[in-house]
């Protein structure tokens, strides 16, 4: 009994220096937060996204409060939540226009030809290492959700065309659904820009013909009537200037194959069988 209690003892005052050690240590170790990152951190809406480039809201006050970041790259936050952070920090707050995520496809199945039926893992990523999908298409949207999964806002689904669909007022254009495309065909657009190139494909016109119907053949026309030069040819591809489009609409009315859509309500793409 005397050993036993002896043990409880020795193990108890162990246990006892251990916790000692460990307080001292916690207070001489310990980082002292930046007063004024915690007040930037309190006006940030706490949506850990990433959109403004720092891995969350907690590192991109650390960076604000250091001088080592703009006000308005919160993305979620917007202008309210940039303009109060500059007027905390006392600096003068450029204000942007808001970006949105477009699908740069509109390859249903309507339109686009298959070459096989994929029974594997359904994620866009899994569909895309084997045997680079079902599609005829090398550039093609999978439609397999990745986009959709990854958004922490719930502003992407799957339309009944089997394409993503974007609703641009809860998109804040944070560029998680870019990152998770494995095909790289989203991109983030300025919300006041309604003209979309929705075609991915560098391959020359005669091959796109063969596997979809509405893709960019690289005819140049689009390019050749923008009266404000803002098309240009990339490798068979025509893409969009933004800082020169004025969503005159020539490039849609002269594109041969339907290329290039208008966008149209509260979606991003709108394909014609959603």
């Amino acid at each position: 009994m005397n050993e036993l209690l002896s043990g409880l003892i020795v193990l108890g005052g162990i246990g006892l220096v251990v916790s000692l050690i460990l307080v001292i240590a916690n207070k001489k170790l310990a980082v002292e937060k930046d007063p004024l990152a915690e007040h930037i951190r309190e006006i940030l809406p706490g949506a850990d996204c990433g959109g403004c480039g720092y891995p969350g809201c907690e590192a991109y006050a650390e960076a604000l409060a250091e001088g080592k970041a703009d006000p308005h790259l919160c993305t979620v936050g917007g202008v309210e939540t940039a303009e109060n952070i500059g007027k905390l920090l006392g600096v003068k707050v450029e204000i942007k226009e808001r970006n949105v995520a477009r699908l740069h496809c509109q390859g249903t199945n309507s339109v686009a030809k298959k070459k096989a039926e994929y029974k594997g893992i359904k994620t866009c990523t899994a569909a895309d290492i084997v045997a680079l999908g079902d599609k005829a298409c090398p550039f093609g949207c999978l439609g397999l959700g990745d986009c959709v999964n990854v958004c922490p806002f719930n502003a992407l689904h799957i339309g009944k065309s089997g394409l993503p669909v974007t609703d641009i007022d809860k998109c804040t254009g944070c560029g998680k659904c870019i990152a998770a495309c494995p095909r790289g065909i989203l991109s983030l657009v300025p919300v006041s820009r309604t003209t979309v190139i929705s075609c991915c494909s560098h391959d020359f016109g005669l091959i796109v013909k063969q596997y979809c119907s509405v893709g960019c053949i690289g005819c140049s026309i689009c390019a050749k009537k923008c009266p404000e030069e803002a098309i240009t040819m990339d490798n068979n591809l025509a893409v969009i200037d933004y800082s020169k489009c004025t969503n005159c609409g020539i490039c849609i009315e002269s594109c041969p194959t339907k290329a290039i859509l208008k966008v149209e309500g509260r979606v991003v793409i709108v394909p014609k069988d959603v």
